[in-house]
């Protein structure tokens, strides 16, 4: 298939883009990576009148530590390069890992932290992970700018806060406390293939041994990625078995899963209580990381 025809521009500047989106209306799409929207153009289920391509904004590029400690990256950062960024490893060990995970390598060398964000497909690994790190997705347009907490940002199904004449410019992580630890799993057909489901968390344990926070969030197995509500129980005591167990059965409980041509809804809910729980397991299990090494 070949797409429809559309104008085509590369904005030199943030400012410039938004201008033109302005201008545009509803008639123009924005072009961050492209491994989303070539293919729906590809297939025609996109058939903007302008494509924005944001290639040449370099403002939009890369990954900066800002004096609280906290890690900001441009819209435009490439998912590869949050898999190889010194900053990343060193202070937001969970996001290399999770990247490793991100599709294949030819996918992660060209799609972008913003355009998997916008896109908003329920079972990518970004919106998922924003919300597990309590991120704030930065959006601005040609008259103001915002910020939307991650758990507000995916509304549903390629379906987001964004709204019309918005891009996203920036997101930002809160720092990584000295001591959190963190799990993640995905099942998918084949390493690569979108997630069938996937959980990831993060806990912060004491040197008593005790549960001080306690995020957990469960993907591609519902129209957008959930955090689990539960996961607050074990805040205030130590992470054992029986206490995993009852926030994984309460995950289960809180899902309303999809059946598709990938599971049915009954095998995802039973990857969400294992899944859960194995998350759990995964980060009380892990080595404290100590001050010295996320300093």
């Amino acid at each position: 298939m070949k797409p429809p025809r559309f104008d085509y521009e590369a904005p030199a500047s943030l400012e410039e883009a938004l201008q033109r989106l302005r201008e545009s209306g509803d008639d123009a799409r924005v072009l961050a990576g492209g491994q989303s929207l070539i293919p729906a153009l590809n297939l025609r289920l996109a058939n903007p009148g302008r494509l924005l391509d944001l290639r040449r904004i370099t403002s939009l590029r890369g990954i900066r530590r800002l004096p609280s400690g906290a890690l900001a990256a441009g819209a435009m950062t490439r998912h590869a390069d949050f898999e190889r960024d010194p900053l990343m490893q060193r202070h937001l060990p969970i996001v290399p890992a999770v990247m490793r995970r991100v599709a294949h390598p030819q996918i992660r060398n060209r799609g972008t932290i913003g355009g998997s964000l916008a896109h908003a497909d329920p079972a990518a690994e970004w919106p998922a992970l924003c919300m597990a790190l309590d991120a704030t997705i930065v959006v601005a347009s040609a008259s103001a700018e915002r910020r939307i907490p991650a758990a507000e940002f995916p509304l549903g199904v390629y379906t987001t806060a964004l709204r019309p004449g918005e891009l996203i410019r920036e997101i930002e992580f809160p720092a990584w406390p000295a001591t959190r630890r963190w799990g993640f799993e995905e099942v998918s057909r084949r390493l690569g293939d979108f997630a069938i489901t996937g959980a990831m968390c993060t806990l912060d344990i004491d040197a008593n041994q005790r549960c001080t926070a306690a995020r957990c969030v469960i993907f591609a197995a519902s129209e957008r990625p959930q955090l689990v509500a539960a996961a607050a129980e074990l805040v205030g005591g130590p992470v054992t078995e029986d206490a995993v167990a009852r926030v994984a059965k309460a995950a289960r409980h809180s899902i309303s899963p999809l059946s598709d041509h990938h599971a049915s809804a009954e095998y995802r809910l039973e990857l969400v209580e294992t899944m859960t729980a194995r998350v759990l397991k995964q980060a009380a299990a892990m080595a404290a990381p100590t001050q010295e090494s996320i300093r």
